[in-house]
């Protein structure tokens, strides 16, 4: 008897893998009574933890948003909403396996990532930018020649830095860091001189650092990035069902909330504001849904 319930134990787990590996990811989350959203550990207000398996931001709050408009319109009593956190490495990889059902944290998407993955309609559009400390005299791009500069591991930032016309013909140092708070102590300690990072993840680092007043965001924008959350390839259902709560919730002002609540209001745990006004550009992309990639914004 116990060898037929492991068998059909065994079965049934197999058969939830194989319906998320066949893109009906809406059919696994209405049979398992389960959604698991990738988050980030320390995004910026877009997606941070507060320890003990807590995980807050703009981004996480919309993500959970999804999961309950998907609650709603597929009937169900109950969903429980369970959280992986995931970094710039294996954010991707843990997607594609069925690990991740929808990661929400600060994704850019790009051509390269979209033969792996399927992006939502953005939420967010990015600048890359320099954070230095405010006696460091770095105040450009040209700066930053003979320096050691940090970066996040599995990020894109060393590339658009020496692809940008001024970091051509510089010559630095790069150090990586495992996540971006990581990354971010590395210039807080002083191993480095600058880390560039998206805008708003250095903001929010900088708000929740000891001594906020001592780093400053320096230089001209590196690159436009549109930040989107992932879902696995081939499952228009369920890329639909994130669009439409996404739409929903631009349409009625809880991204604007949301907004206000992370990036303007003070936060937790510091309770101290990033100040990131909300810009024209991530308006327009609520008011004209689209999952351009970066390329489209950078031509």
């Amino acid at each position: 008897m116990k060898k037929h319930l492991l068998a059909l134990a065994v079965t049934a787990l197999a058969a939830t893998s194989a319906m998320a590996q066949a893109g009906d990811t809406l059919a696994k989350v209405k049979s398992s009574g389960a959604i698991t959203l990738g988050v980030r550990e320390s995004s910026g207000a877009l997606g941070y933890t507060l320890g003990d398996g807590k995980f807050v931001g703009f981004h996480t709050e919309m993500a959970e948003n999804i999961a309950r408009d998907m609650q709603k319109n597929l009937g169900l009593a109950k969903l429980d909403i369970k959280y992986q956190p995931v970094t710039s490495q294996n954010r991707i990889p843990l997607v594609t396996n069925g690990t991740v059902d929808l990661e929400c944290g600060s994704t850019t998407n790009d051509l390269n990532r979209q033969k792996e993955v399927d992006f939502a309609n953005t939420t967010y559009v990015e600048q890359v930018r320099i954070a230095v400390r405010k006696d460091s005299n770095i105040k450009e791009v040209e700066d930053l020649n003979g320096k050691t500069v940090a970066t996040t591991t599995g990020t894109t930032s060393v590339q658009l830095l020496r692809q940008s016309k001024r970091g051509g013909n510089i010559d630095f140092k790069n150090i990586l860091g495992k996540d971006h708070a990581d990354s971010f102590l590395l210039l807080e300690t002083g191993r480095a001189d600058a880390f560039v990072m998206d805008g708003s993840i250095l903001a929010g680092n900088i708000s929740k650092s000891k001594n906020a007043k001592d780093f400053v965001i320096v230089g001209e924008p590196l690159s436009t990035e549109p930040i989107a959350c992932m879902v696995r390839k081939n499952d228009p259902a369920f890329l639909k069902a994130v669009n439409d709560s996404i739409a929903r919730q631009a349409n009625d002002g809880t991204l604007a909330k949301l907004w206000d609540k992370w990036f303007i209001q003070p936060i937790p745990p510091a309770n101290v504001a990033v100040g990131l006004p909300l810009s024209d550009a991530t308006k327009n992309a609520w008011a004209n849904p689209n999952n351009k990639p970066k390329e489209d914004y950078n031509k």
